[in-house]
């Protein structure tokens, strides 16, 4: 029997005074693979818990099949349960497949043939074997440590506790289970998150191959490309959420060109709305009793006055009706799109008439433990994608370069360089005051009207208005990017600046890096933005012994 379909129809759901979900039905047919896409706060993770039955929705019904896994659970299990004892209860479906289709062999052996009870068990058989072979019972020992080898857990002993293991290994572990499960639906949230390049390769081929239902939110551009075959896009919407055929690549594509029919159908209403306010006010100035008549009017007052008149109070309901209706169906404005911005320098900015001429310079640079750097240089224009596996000393290196971390050696700044970093971790000093009063202290009156947080397309204006406190990680690392760039400084240093952010805003973010002036270095585990990438690349090595980190020089991406 093949996998049953995931269906959800007509949802709704409020958190907090706030509709997330709005009359939102899906379904997902086994072998469709869908990513839920947008920006944080539109609902991604809460349709997850809704589908999988872990949220109650306030309206509307969903339909999911019997042994449906869900990625954001917290595993069934106690922090004393053994590798070993998580493995075997994961595993035990599969034996349990094994075990009742070798029953039914034997009760389809002892049933005489050409009999009901025979093509009962028969088809009983057939059912279940399908099922067997689609859960790869059979293999399932060795698919064991395959999935474990490809996340990166192979390693780690099976005595070993669920409560000795770091949050990402916890992670990765839970992974693993389900898909050792191979079950009917599969649901993830974030999926790629604490995976390096490899393992989030393994993963992408292991969905893949997948016949059952798998639904996705993730901000992983290069995930979402290679697994999707629908993405579910749920940003504000003329016709309310959408759904792309295709991976990330043909969704942006027909992103923009749903955008700007959507501008384009607005456009065009306004100025109907424009053509018909006009008419309806001219004919209704005709028509007024107190309005004098012109001389022309006056001439064929008498026996004409009637019908004239007739006629345009005709044309004056025709037009409000119009106008009524057009007022009542038209379509909203589209809201303007998060975008990174970048504000032009702050007048009587200091500016390096040599672009070429280094910014910072490294000579034999040690953070013991944590960083060892022979040479670097920092051009007043550079590019620079700094990689390396968790550990290698990519935010070290960033934090030396802003003068926040000390380290032995030589490291040499321009006089008079302004420096900006965004931290992995965006921490605020006063976060009971709201986004927009902290942007206007940080910056003073005088910039803040210059550069308006709205201007910049970082923050809505609902959220501006919000406590710090009170927003999303996304939100509080979209407000320390809006700090940088309302002021941008001559070397803007970037730690993992995507996480966090909406797959689009992670593109535009891009675009607006590549051009512009001031030197950009920026860390990232992001495999989309390495794969586009146009600058130089310093990629930072593993540990060659106690305490050290190393990296070959930088090279230049063709």
């Amino acid at each position: 029997m093949p996998p049953a379909a995931l269906l959800a129809h007509d949802l709704v759901r409020d958190l907090g005074g706030r509709r997330v979900l709005d009359g939102l039905s899906l379904t997902a047919a086994p072998g469709r693979r869908i990513g839920l896409i947008g920006e944080n706060g539109v609902g991604k993770t809460t349709l997850l818990r809704v589908l999988a039955g872990t949220d109650t929705p306030d309206g509307g019904s969903v339909q999911r099949p019997d042994d449906l896994g869900f990625l954001h659970q917290e595993m069934p299990f106690d922090t004393a349960t053994t590798l070993a004892a998580a493995l075997d209860e994961a595993l035990r479906e599969a034996r349990d497949d094994l075990a009742r289709l070798d029953r039914l062999g034997e009760e389809l052996a002892a049933a005489p043939e050409d009999t009901p009870a025979h093509r009962e068990l028969l088809a009983a058989y057939g059912s279940h074997l399908e099922r067997t072979q689609d859960r790869e019972s059979w293999d399932a020992d060795r698919r064991a440590r395959l999935v474990l080898e490809g996340l990166g857990l192979g390693a780690l002993p099976h005595e070993r506790t669920l409560g000795s293991l770091s949050g990402g290994q916890r992670g990765r572990f839970a992974l693993a289970l389900l898909l050792l499960r191979r079950p009917s639906a599969l649901l993830l949230d974030e999926p790629t998150n604490h995976l390096d390049d490899e393992a989030a390769a393994f993963l992408e081929t292991q969905l893949r191959n997948l016949p059952g239902t798998v639904v996705a939110a993730s901000h992983d551009r290069a995930f979402l490309d290679a697994v999707c075959t629908d993405l579910l896009d749920l940003d504000p919407a003329a016709e309310g959420p959408v759904r792309h055929g295709g991976n990330y690549s043909a969704y942006v594509r027909e992103k923009d060109a749903r955008r700007a029919r959507w501008q384009q159908r607005h456009d065009e209403e306004q100025e109907q709305l424009r053509t018909l306010r006009h008419a309806a006010g001219v004919t209704a100035h005709r028509l007024a009793p107190d309005r004098g008549r012109s001389d022309n009017e006056k001439m064929g007052y008498g026996h004409r006055a009637g019908r004239v008149q007739n006629q345009i109070s005709r044309q004056v309901r025709s037009a409000a009706r119009r106008l009524a209706e057009l007022e009542r169906t038209q379509v909203a404005e589209p809201p303007s799109p998060l975008r990174f911005a970048p504000a032009a320098p702050a007048a009587g900015a200091a500016q390096d008439p040599d672009t070429q001429a280094p910014a910072v310079v490294l000579r034999d640079v040690r953070v013991p433990g944590r960083l060892a750097l022979d040479a670097l240089e920092v051009t007043g224009d550079d590019r620079l994608l700094v990689t390396g596996g968790n550990g290698a000393g990519k935010s070290t290196l960033l934090g030396v370069l802003a003068g926040e971390i000390t380290a032995r050696g030589t490291v040499h700044r321009r006089p008079g360089l302004t420096v900006g970093l965004l931290a992995q971790d965006t921490v605020f000093d006063r976060p009971d005051r709201t986004a927009l009063d902290l942007y206007t202290r940080s910056l003073g009156p005088e910039r803040a009207e210059a550069v308006s947080l709205d201007s910049l397309g970082l923050l809505r204006p609902a959220d501006a208005e919000r406590p710090v406190a009170q927003l999303s990680v996304g939100q509080r690392r979209r407000l320390a990017l809006a700090l940088l760039v309302a002021r941008p400084p001559q070397l803007l240093l970037l730690d993992e600046p995507t996480n966090h952010l909406s797959p689009r805003l992670c593109d535009e973010l891009e675009e607006a890096l590549g051009g512009g002036p001031g030197a950009v270095v920026l860390a990232s585990h992001d495999r989309w933005l390495r794969r586009r990438w146009q600058g130089r690349e310093l990629r930072l090595g593993q540990s060659t012994g106690p305490g050290r980190r190393t990296a070959p020089a930088t090279r230049t991406r063709p």
